[in-house]
């Protein structure tokens, strides 16, 4: 029934998850968008920690080792709702938007390895700025507006193994895949024609992803854990169309186009480099985990049409830094509920591989930072099902040098429904 269940549920939202607007930032203007960490709801409230973490029924989407330790099976959605404060330094504006974050499943394979598959968003375009020209004497002579949506998604499968009783390797393969539009409309001031330029792109790629996990288990039932992953570089290959034509805007705010000035095929790539996570943690399994995280990418290098030469922005390395972890007072506690609630928490910085230029002059760039603070709990059903709660708090950009800062608060919601064992994938039910 579960599995029946979850593929009328698969086929109703798979088609929501790869046309949702999930991103109202405007740093999404650049590159691909903004971009995500695949991560569950349960690594997220613990500051996104992951590589180095395992759980008999919890997936991990950071290291697929993980997949050696998994006992039960296990379906797993999750949503994220995201309320965001944009200000600069006399303005501000919020936006809510509400998405569906991830679909996946994983099953153990034997007792020595273990597989999971899913579909996530990699990246997200969501935005809308504009930008007001004063003459001389202060009068409005034209207005810029820029806008974009769509995004890239990923589809992928993992697999794990044990190679020894300390030491668990994984290997993870996905395709990612996604559509992006990009517009700059410009009115003038006693022009009746405005002008727009649109830019409609396909995205398209692959990557491997390596892993591997050691685990130590000391005295008083403690374990030392260990984790690496690297994601090897990887192209995302652009094609499409940009077109540059003039049009009048309605009384409703619709376009209605005039005559093409320019129309042409365009292609390039977007080159993400080598992407290292290192982490460690220790724990006592279904009491505690504390663990830290750090992970390390290249600049990613765009090459074609989209080798924007702009002196306003640069791509530059990009950091994480994270520390979290979980407590459980009681797992099999008959007298209190909560005693059976798992508490958790974290801390996360992150430079995200943007640097901006607010003062165009080519020589004054800021980077991006985002700072996060999160806290989750996990709620457990019967037959060792959860519902996980996360909220996470954060701010991301600055108001100086004429840049935007965004406050943000998102919850996060999952959930995991578990099966004991591989049971009805590999085994034909009989009726006796």
């Amino acid at each position: 029934m579960i599995r029946k269940i979850l593929i009328v549920f698969l086929l109703i939202t798979s088609t929501n998850l790869l046309a949702q607007r999930t991103s109202s930032s405007p740093y999404s203007f650049f590159g691909i968008g903004e971009q995500y960490t695949p991560r569950t709801v349960e690594n997220t409230a613990m500051g996104g920690i992951g590589v180095a973490f395992n759980h008999y029924k919890y997936l991990n989407f950071t290291n697929p080792a993980a997949n050696a330790f998994l006992r039960q099976t296990t379906y797993s959605l999750g949503i994220l709702n995201n309320d965001l404060t944009l200000k600069t330094v006399d303005s501000k504006e919020s936006s809510t938007s509400t998405s569906l974050n991830y679909i996946a499943l994983g099953f153990p394979i034997g007792n020595k390895a273990g597989f999971s598959l899913g579909l996530q968003p990699l990246s997200s375009v969501g935005y809308s700025l504009s930008n007001n020209e004063f003459d001389s004497n202060n009068d409005l002579s034209a207005i810029t507006l820029y806008s974009g949506e769509g995004g890239v998604n990923r589809i992928y499968g993992s697999f794990g193994m044990k190679i020894s009783k300390q030491f668990a390797v994984g290997v993870e393969a996905d395709y990612s895949f996604g559509s992006i539009e990009n517009s700059i409309t410009n009115q003038r001031a006693e022009v009746s024609l405005a002008t727009k330029y649109k830019e409609k792109s396909v995205i398209r790629g692959g990557s491997i992803t390596f892993g591997t996990q050691y685990q130590k288990f000391l005295k008083e039932n403690l374990y030392f854990n260990a984790g690496a992953t690297l994601k090897l570089g990887n192209d995302l290959t652009t094609t499409g169309n940009e077109y540059l034509y003039s049009l009048t805007i309605s009384g409703a705010g619709t376009d209605i186009p005039r005559d093409t000035i320019y129309s042409s095929s365009i292609s390039g790539k977007y080159k993400l480099p080598l992407k290292s996570i290192l982490g460690v943690g220790i724990g006592k399994y279904d009491k505690w985990h504390v663990g830290l995280e750090y992970q390390n990418q290249a600049a990613l290098k765009p090459e074609g049409f989209i080798n924007n030469t702009s002196s306003s922005y640069k791509y530059e390395n990009s950091n994480r830094f994270s520390l979290g972890g979980f407590y459980l007072p009681k797992i099999n506690s008959i007298s209190s509920y909560w005693d059976r609630v798992t508490y958790r928490a974290g801390l996360r910085y992150e430079n995200v591989g943007l640097a901006i230029d607010g003062s165009g002059t080519g020589t004054n760039f800021t980077s991006i930072n985002d700072f996060g603070m999160s806290f989750g709990l996990g709620l457990p059903l019967k037959q060792l099902s959860n519902v996980n709660l996360g909220f996470e708090y954060g701010q991301r950009g600055t108001t100086s040098n004429n840049l935007i800062q965004e406050n943000y608060f998102n919850f996060r919601l999952s959930l995991s429904l578990t099966a004991s064992g591989a049971q009805s994938w590999f085994r034909q039910r009989k009726i006796d």
